[in-house]
């Protein structure tokens, strides 16, 4: 069973996106603390009233997030 919920962010054209890698969840917000209530608000959402374990999930499993940075060849030195 799966302890942790994985989750990618990224910066969108006008907003940063996080979609789970372990459930079909993708949410977006304007700043990235707002990102992280709305995440967590979907994820809950998602699993409302389901067995935990039809996901394959742990109860009460934690979320971790990646942040996808642009490329570095974008990055100034």
């Amino acid at each position: 069973m799966k302890r942790v919920i994985q989750a990618r962010i990224f910066k969108g054209e006008t907003l940063y996106v996080a979609e789970c890698l372990d459930l079909p969840v993708v949410t977006q917000a304007a700043t990235l603390d707002e990102l992280t209530v709305s995440l967590k608000e979907a994820i809950a959402l998602h699993l409302e009233g389901e067995a935990l374990t039809d996901f394959d999930l742990a109860p009460d499993p934690a979320v971790i997030a990646s942040f996808e940075l642009d490329s570095i060849a974008d990055a100034k030195a």
